[in-house]
């Protein structure tokens, strides 16, 4: 069913995003002269097929394989063009004009993601989680350095840190550049102070940048919202099924301690297998006392106390006052707030790419079809919000990545165009076949590793 779901919002957001990257291409292309003669969503064997009017009669065509389009012009490259034709291909045009065509596919990528962003902001206003510490391993660099919990961080390296995000992304850079992070931090005392949290080692910051690694390497977390202490469902004939808990009950106090979150109640009945407790329970209006004995399991070689049930699948996350803000802007407020997120975003993804390149940077975060595939269906299920956010960093990614001087790539075309237009003529046909034989390597390598990261991910 979740393999279904993924391919399903997989192929709906691929197939937008390459729509609108032809599309651009298409139209540009047809305001400078160029002739299109297909315009593709998709590769491979056409399932729709529709022909457009003349005097062009272009092809357009959903075909079998949603994992990228094209547009086909007429190009002397690709065979002899007619009389009528000529002055309407490809290398017939000025470079310029090439250039300008080319431009247009990510162009148009950059451009969806700004309007959309700008929808997300406008219409669902601006959400921030404090970057507030709630741990902090013994012994880790973050420990070392005497960050605590409680703490809330202001700065890193001068940079102002509004939120969870933006502490994630500045030490995400510190980490893979020099290794050394300055917080500015206000503590839970009131006063504020200077935490200098270092990694020397090479090898041990590269490790950081792995996905999932950041926080568990330097050894702190932040606050996150935390589930309500309500039960879910109950396994018949389970401990709390005996002692006459049902779904919907809330634990508010267990043995006379208060519970606030799933998590805590979780962890308190973990630490006590084959103990009896006293659970304090709200049910409606209701408040009421049970007993109950947890059951013994063996987890990962440790006893853990357990009482078979589970968490509701929705509910709203307890969340203390002033963790999470969420405001809303107007029109014009939106689309500047747009404008610089979507070049912020871009500028991260063009610095870690490029140290991806130099090894400072690991390419465990390359992510194949296989991977969009599962955000897509995650996001999907998070709701509009969120599958508009991965529209939006899909789209850039695309913008992006297509813009690389790689030969078979629009950046790779126009650099091919800008070195014409430099040196008076077109490079030989050799170069440029030995230019796309190299951007087709690449390509095969940069995918292959995507995709061993996906499998390697699910499958160890």
């Amino acid at each position: 069913m979740d393999i279904g779901w993924n391919i399903l919002w997989f192929i709906i957001g691929v197939s937008l995003l390459v729509t609108v990257h032809e599309y651009g291409h298409f139209w540009v292309a047809r305001k400078l002269g160029f002739k299109v003669l297909r315009f593709s969503v998709g590769f491979g064997k056409p399932l729709w097929r529709r022909v457009g009017k003349g005097p062009d009669h272009t092809e357009f065509v959903v075909a079998a394989l949603p994992l990228g389009g094209y547009v086909k012009l007429v190009d002397e490259r690709d065979g002899p063009v007619s009389a009528g034709d000529q002055a309407r291909a490809y290398q017939s045009k000025r470079p310029w004009q090439r250039i300008l065509m080319l431009l247009a596919g990510p162009g148009a990528n950059f451009g969806f993601a700004i309007i959309v962003l700008w929808g997300i902001i406008w219409g669902f206003g601006i959400q921030h989680r404090k970057a507030a510490v709630e741990e902090v391993v013994a012994g880790t660099p973050a420990a070392v350095a005497g960050l605590r919990a409680g703490d809330e961080v202001r700065t890193i390296n001068g940079n102002a840190v509004l939120d969870q995000q933006d502490a994630a992304l500045e030490l995400l850079d510190a980490m893979s550049d020099s290794g050394r992070a300055v917080f500015e931090v206000l503590g839970r005392d009131g006063a504020e102070r200077t935490v200098t949290l270092t990694v020397d080692d090479p090898a041990e910051r590269h490790r950081l940048t792995e996905p999932a690694n950041l926080y568990t390497g330097l050894g702190f977390r932040y606050w996150m919202p935390k589930a309500p202490s309500v039960v879910g469902s109950v396994v018949e004939g389970g401990p709390a099924d005996t002692a006459g808990l049902k779904a919907g009950d809330a634990v508010i106090a267990i043995d006379g301690g208060p519970i606030r979150t799933f998590s805590e109640f979780a962890d308190y009945v973990n630490a006590r297998p084959g103990e009896q407790l006293l659970l304090t329970v709200k049910r409606g209006e209701e408040t009421f006392t049970r007993r109950v004995t947890t059951t013994s399991e063996e987890i990962g070689g440790r006893t853990i106390g357990r009482l078979l049930i589970k968490p509701p699948e929705t509910g709203q996350p307890v969340v203390p006052a002033g963790m999470m803000t969420r405001s809303t802007v107007g029109p014009l407020a939106a689309l500047q707030l747009s404008l610089s997120e979507a070049w912020q975003m871009t500028v991260v993804q063009a610095k870690f790419f490029f140290r991806m390149l130099t090894g400072k940077f690991s390419f465990k975060n390359l992510s194949s079809p296989v991977g969009i595939a599962e955000a897509a269906g995650d996001t999907a299920r998070a709701g509009p919000e969120a599958f508009l956010w991965f529209l939006v960093l899909i789209s850039l990614s695309l913008g992006f990545l297509n813009l690389l001087p790689i030969p078979i790539l629009d950046g790779g075309q126009i650099v091919f165009a800008v070195t014409e237009w430099l040196k008076g003529s077109p490079l030989s046909e050799r170069a440029q076949a030995i230019g796309w034989h190299a951007g087709l390597l690449m390509l095969v390598l940069l995918m292959s590793v995507a995709v061993f990261n996906d499998l390697s991910g699910r499958f160890g």
